[in-house]
């Protein structure tokens, strides 16, 4: 069980460090002065690819929980 914490806890801050943007949007935002834009899509981008991950995850934790009650009873 530490061994799954750990894992998780290691993946969730990996992905804070990841860039995310595809080649079009990296092309035009990488021809700006400043680089906040490209920090703001790359942050909805990780955003948006982040929260269907959780919500997978959640409901599995579910499905797992019920079925470990089922099988001790």
């Amino acid at each position: 069980m530490k061994n799954k914490t750990l894992f998780f806890l290691f993946s969730f801050l990996f992905l804070l460090e990841t860039n995310a943007q595809c080649a079009m949007c990296r092309a035009v935002l990488e021809s700006e002065e400043g680089q906040t834009a490209a920090e703001g899509i790359n942050d909805g981008i990780v955003y948006l690819m982040a929260i269907p991950y959780i919500l997978v995850g959640g409901i599995a934790y579910f499905i797992y929980k019920k079925y470990n009650t089922l099988k001790k009873q």
